[in-house]
């Protein structure tokens, strides 16, 4: 059966590098930064850093920061559950709101409120103020981008001890010096906001207001976006194996340099660098996985795709139970940055899957599972790192343990049109049209709100892989199954 390509666009002359009929980019130019693509992908890295480098700031200044607020094991233990709690529900609103009013005024939106949570991070005296900064900010400000934007869990390791060090030695004492060290990532995140709302926009064509008014996109309603994702069991799944990829990556921002600043006895800047290596990975690790899953796809469709998550994020879990058992310094930081570059390309791999399970309700799919990270994150520290049950090395081979289990779901994910991991597509038929199309009603279809959908179903036949006699192509648009 012939395979159908998507149709030449003839718009596409608007836009400075090549797209596909959709007007998304079909090249990836990183080292450039034109309107709307590249720009959009610039600015939604950066936001993201400058927010974790909000968030993960008070991580670094921990030995300094129990000093001074008299802070106990359990204290920090809940600090730390609190930090990335919250996100949990500000993820799946922030979905929501991109599903809704666009990325652009949710995102600057967001990131302008929180910013005045982490400038009065100064001002904390107690464990409970402590607690509840830690709370807003990382809670609500981490709900926003992915990619190099998690570099800034690595470079704050970096940042805030330098910056603390220099307030330090200019004759500040050190519990002043820390408390004016958090101005610094308020700035950058109050700076972000900014740009992203007057320099950013929500779709190649423009930004949503402006297209629902001219009718060039349809006004979706929060029902049924909320509906077609909670109702799509492989968002869940996602959401799963997440928790125990980007859960994972979190908990170590938040215990790492603590840990070899106690265990190994080094200084607090030695502990800061070798916690900034974990998470600077991300440089090449998390888009690395996004590289991969795309080139295994291009050759075994998704079913390469799942297969790829679930084998390098189980290798992730096997050097995460080694680096609990490792007792070097050196050991444990080779160990620690080998693991790394596997669980943040276990990252980068789920979100080679996301975009496809949903087409509709993207937003919210990217919330769920981004708010199952966090989820992990929570669980892992409550179970974990919290007060002195475990020693922090023992927690951290006991997480390992749950890398491992939480990533055997991938294998219950399976598409009608692709397949899954042990099965092929289904011998009814589905094609592409019928799986994004049973999204929408006949009363919606006769209104032209699933023309987008179509365009994407039709550019996501290459997950069929080279063997596109996998699924038959539809002609109409019409289902002819259920999905």
């Amino acid at each position: 059966m012939e395979n159908s390509q998507p149709s030449p666009n003839p718009n596409s002359e608007k836009f400075p590098i090549p797209v596909d009929s959709e007007h998304k980019a079909t090249v990836f130019r990183p080292f450039s930064a034109p309107a709307p693509h590249m720009r959009a992908f610039h600015l939604a890295w950066f936001s993201f850093f400058c927010c974790f480098v909000s968030s993960f700031a008070a991580p670094p200044l921990l030995p300094v920061i129990r000093d001074n607020l008299n802070l106990t094991a359990t204290d920090i233990g809940n600090a730390g559950i609190a930090a990335v709690s919250g996100a949990m529900f500000a993820r799946i609103v922030m979905g929501t709101a991109c599903d809704l009013f666009g990325p652009r005024l949710a995102s600057a939106s967001l990131i302008l409120a929180t910013a005045p949570v982490v400038f009065c991070t100064a001002m904390v005296n107690s464990a409970v103020s402590f607690l509840l900064v830690r709370f807003f900010t990382v809670g609500t400000a981490n709900g926003v981008s992915g990619g190099w934007g998690n570099l800034g869990g690595g470079a704050t390791q970096l940042i805030m001890p330098l910056v603390f060090d220099l307030i330090h030695t200019t004759g500040a004492v050190k519990f002043t010096a820390w408390r004016i060290a958090f101005f610094i990532p308020a700035l950058m995140q109050t700076f972000s906001a900014f740009a992203v709302f007057f320099l950013g926009q929500d779709l190649p064509d423009g930004n949503f207001a402006a297209l629902k008014k001219s009718g060039a996109k349809e006004k979706d309603t929060f029902k049924d976006v909320l509906y077609h994702a909670v109702t799509n069991y492989r968002g869940w799944v996602l959401a799963l194996t997440y928790g125990y990829c980007f859960g994972v990556e979190l908990t170590i921002d938040n215990i790492i340099a603590q840990y070899f600043y106690d265990r190994f006895n080094v200084n607090l800047y030695t502990a800061g660098i070798i916690a900034a290596s974990f998470g600077l990975c991300n440089l090449f690790s998390r888009p690395g996985g996004g590289i991969l899953s795309d080139v295994v796809a291009s050759r075994f469709g998704m079913r390469g795709r799942l297969w790829t998550l679930w084998v390098v994020q189980s290798l992730g879990g096997l050097f995460c139970v080694l680096l609990g058992r490792v007792g070097s310094l050196s050991g444990s930081v080779a160990v620690m940055l080998v693991f790394s570059v596997f669980v943040q390309a276990a990252c980068g791999l789920t979100f080679g899957v996301v975009p496809f399970v949903s087409r509709r309700s993207l937003g919210i799919i990217s919330g769920m599972t981004g708010g199952g990270g966090n989820v992990g994150a929570v669980l892992t520290q409550v179970i974990f790192f919290r007060g002195s049950r475990f020693k922090t090395e023992t927690g951290i081979t006991l997480m390992g343990v749950m890398i491992l289990c939480c990533a055997l779901p991938t294998a219950l994910i399976s598409f009608p049109q692709w397949g899954g991991m042990f099965c092929g597509p289904s011998s009814k038929g589905a094609t592409e049209e019928d799986y994004y199309m049973s999204e929408w009603s006949s009363g919606e279809k006769e209104k032209g709100f699933h023309q987008a959908s179509l365009k994407f179903a039709d550019n996501s036949r290459r997950e069929r892989g080279r063997r596109i006699e996998s699924a038959p192509s539809s002609s109409d648009g019409t289902p002819s199954a259920r999905v």
